[in-house]
C-alpha cells in the first residue's frame, strides 16, 4: 500500500488534487464575495441609484453586478495582494501546507472587515455566540465577525442611499406640487420628473460622483 502511495504521489497526483479543489472553491466564491467584501454594499448603493432615477431596469441588473464586481476587486485590490503574499504564494511554493495558507489567508480580511464593522454589531454577535468575551480583535472567531461585518455593510449603504435620494425626491415634490397647483393631477408625474431627474443627474456627473463616494467610504 505504502509503494502505491509513493509511486501516486511521485507521478504527480498532486495536480488533480489540486484541481479538484479550485473547482471545489469556484462554488463557495461567490458566497465568499458577498459574504466578506464590499460587494454587498456596493451593489446596494448601486440599486438605490437606480431606483432614485426612477428607471428600474436601466442599467440592466447584469451591468450593475458587473461594475459592482469590478468595483469590489478595486476595493479589494491591497487586502487581496496581502492574501497572495502571505498565503498563495507560500502555498504554491510548498512552503506551507493548507491548513496554514487558510489561517495566513483570513488575516487581511479579517482585518478589512474589522475597519468596516461597527463595534455595537461586533458586540451583539459577540453575545448572541454565547461565547467567552474577548479581550482583542483577535479572540473575536471568525463566524462571529462575518455576520457583524455584513449587518454592518447593510446600514452603511442604506446610509448612502438615503443621501443619494434626497435630491431626486424634491425633484418629484416640487414636480407633483407645479402639477397640482395648475390642476394637471391627471397627468403622472413620474413623466414630467424623470427627464429632469437624468438631466441633473447627468449633468452633476452623477456616475463620478457616486463611485468616488463608494470607494471613499471604504477608507
Amino acid at each position: 500500500m505504502t509503494l502505491v502511495s509513493t509511486s501516486i504521489t511521485t507521478n504527480g497526483a498532486g495536480t488533480p488534487v489540486q484541481i479538484l479543489i479550485l473547482l471545489s472553491l469556484l462554488t463557495v466564491i461567490p458566497g465568499i464575495l458577498l459574504a466578506v467584501t464590499g460587494f454587498t454594499r456596493i451593489l446596494i448603493v448601486l440599486g438605490f441609484v437606480r431606483n432614485a432615477l426612477g428607471t428600474p431596469t436601466m442599467p440592466p441588473n447584469q451591468i450593475l453586478v458587473g461594475i459592482s464586481f469590478f468595483l469590489t476587486l478595486f476595493v479589494m485590490a491591497p487586502t487581496f495582494h496581502k492574501i497572495d503574499a502571505s498565503a498563495i504564494k507560500p502555498y504554491m511554493s510548498h512552503k506551507i501546507d493548507g491548513k496554514q495558507a487558510i489561517l495566513q489567508a483570513e488575516q487581511p480580511l479579517r482585518t478589512f472587515m474589522f475597519k468596516q464593522t461597527r463595534t455595537s454589531d461586533l458586540a451583539l454577535f459577540v453575545r448572541l455566540s454565547h461565547s467567552k468575551l474577548p479581550k482583542t480583535r483577535a479572540d473575536v472567531p471568525t463566524h462571529v465577525l462575518v455576520p457583524a461585518f455584513i449587518i454592518s455593510e447593510l446600514k452603511t449603504a442604506f446610509q448612502i442611499g438615503f443621501l443619494i435620494y434626497l435630491p431626486f425626491l424634491i425633484i418629484d415634490m416640487v414636480v407633483s406640487s407645479t402639477l397640482m397647483s395648475m390642476g394637471m393631477m391627471m397627468l403622472p408625474p413620474v413623466l414630467i420628473s424623470l427627464p429632469f431627474k437624468i438631466l441633473l443627474f447627468v449633468l452633476v456627473d452623477g456616475w463620478h460622483l457616486v463611485i468616488q463616494s463608494l470607494v471613499s467610504s471604504f477608507h
